[in-house]
């Protein structure tokens, strides 16, 4: 019988993501067949999966740590917010349809059965799957029809354990505060607990640890040190961008304005992780940096949306100013259609705007369809001669004079566009960045010469580091539990 494990936290970023990528490598170097699983996630940041289909990207970093091909049916409910009170519904990978908040709720009870197919799916021909909740299970008054978290683990009779974060203070009451609200129901399912991001002497918290059992009852299976490796892994909650907006000392600044339904900022990852590179995340009521040498757009759930606040902040001047000092700009997925001269939405796809001017950086225009482009791609640099791979999702088609200096050849398609003068390019190409060769080149151009490094094995060390470090401080007798 296959095993299964759920981490659920006691609020949101407690570090669930991040153990759960971790576990997976200990079991794979152990010779586990694991996968992960998250029910429902809700993230802009999303991933192709390799059977098709988009994913939350967490899911697709924790299958790559199990050194598994990644799959829609290990994150079968994708909520991508698209305003501050809908999102769009991912289903399996494809999209199922669009709700408020309050009607999602309702809906919740009819996505459970493709829920349960897909962990069945996960559970076929392995030896265990690590579950990922999302946000608390604390959160009781949306515990009717709950897929996430207690409803999904009752109803797929998975034991939980409890990830509290140390770090935020108040990890004691957030445990045992869980335990007294949840219904008995619930609070039998609950295995034990980790505390997570712990700095300092850990025999310090010996106390702590009598204290929650003496209320709770539960086992303590380890306390989790601050995982400094953590910090090379491509983030999934847009609440790190408060985090990432430091910048650097790096030689070269490059500026990305957080746009409010920002998508796939992941993108900056192996640019955030360049010594020479000083990467500032532009927040709203901040200017864009007047020294900085290049300027990326990001990616957007809401190109036209994005677009609007992008002007409502004036970074439409600060970026025209910077291209008149002879500034880049490099746009992408949305960020590209943002750059052109103009943006419909005839059917009203994103919203009741149906058409905006764009930057005009590029002589493009886009207009946004009801089909939905979701693939992985191999691609080729045009302006650097370079081996790409990523992958394209995004609505819309963009044409115009610009698109004949296509930016990039995605499987043998032009894609993408560049101005004559060559100071501005656009791509549907995510994933851009990740590329070694590219960013060497892409920096060279900036005067930065030296070897780059490579980037997707610094995330396969850090998963490996991360896993040596669990291995080292999580009860053996719990890991041996789950692998044998």
């Amino acid at each position: 019988m296959t095993k299964a494990i759920m981490l659920q936290g006691t609020g949101s970023d407690v570090g669930k993501t991040v153990l759960v990528a971790g576990l997976c490598r200990l079991f794979a170097n152990r010779g586990v067949r694991v996968r992960p699983f998250k029910p429902q996630n809700m993230s802009n940041n999303a991933a192709v999966a390799e059977d098709g289909g988009e994913i939350g990207r967490a899911q697709w970093l924790q299958s790559l740590a199990a050194r598994v091909p990644s799959s829609v049916h290990m994150n079968p409910v994708l909520l991508k917010p698209q305003s501050e009170t809908g999102s769009q519904i991912i289903v399996q990978g494809k999209v199922w349809g669009y709700a408020k908040g309050r009607d999602y709720q309702a809906l919740k009870p009819q996505l459970l059965g493709a829920v349960l197919e897909s962990f069945a799916t996960m559970r076929a021909g392995t030896d265990l799957v690590i579950v990922e909740g999302a946000g608390s299970p604390a959160e009781i008054n949306l515990r009717q029809g709950d897929i996430a978290n207690m409803g999904f683990a009752t109803r797929a009779n998975v034991p939980v354990v409890l990830v509290g974060d140390i770090d935020r203070g108040g990890v004691i009451a957030s445990l045992v505060g869980t335990h007294h609200i949840l219904p008995e129901e619930d609070r039998r399912m609950i295995r034990g607990y980790i505390i997570n991001k712990f700095r300092g002497d850990v025999s310090l918290f010996g106390e702590g640890v009598e204290a929650i059992g003496s209320f709770t009852g539960w086992p303590c299976h380890g306390i989790v040190p601050w995982l400094k490796a953590a910090g090379r892994l491509p983030p999934e909650d847009s609440v790190v961008l408060e985090r990432l907006a430091r910048g650097s000392d790096g030689a070269l600044k490059i500026a990305v304005p957080v746009l409010p339904r920002i998508a796939n900022f992941d993108d900056f990852d192996p640019l955030r992780a360049e010594p020479d590179v000083d990467l500032v995340f532009v927040r709203a009521g901040e200017r864009l940096p007047v020294d900085a040498g290049l300027v990326i757009l990001p990616g957007s759930k809401s190109t036209i949306g994005d677009l609007m606040d992008l002007r409502a902040q004036g970074w439409d001047r600060d970026i025209a100013t910077h291209v008149r000092r002879g500034g880049r700009v490099i746009g992408i997925c949305g960020g590209y259609q943002m750059l052109g001269n103009v943006v419909y939405d005839p059917l009203g796809i994103e919203g009741s705007v149906t058409e905006t001017p764009g930057l005009g950086l590029l002589d493009v225009e886009t207009e946004m369809a009801p089909e939905k482009t979701v693939r992985n791609s191999m691609a080729q640099s045009t302006e650097y001669d370079a081996p790409l791979s990523g992958y394209e999702i995004h609505l819309g088609v963009t044409r115009g004079n610009d698109c004949d200096r296509p930016s990039t050849m995605i499987d043998g398609r032009p894609d993408g566009a560049r101005s004559g003068d060559g100071l501005v390019m656009g791509t549907y190409l995510h994933g851009l960045f990740t590329s070694d060769a590219y960013r060497a080149r892409l920096l060279a151009s900036f005067g930065l010469s030296g070897e780059r490094m490579d980037y997707r094995a610094s995330v396969e060390t850090a998963l490996d580091e991360i896993a040596t470090e669990l291995e080292a401080v999580l009860d053996p007798a719990w890991l041996d539990s789950l692998a044998g």
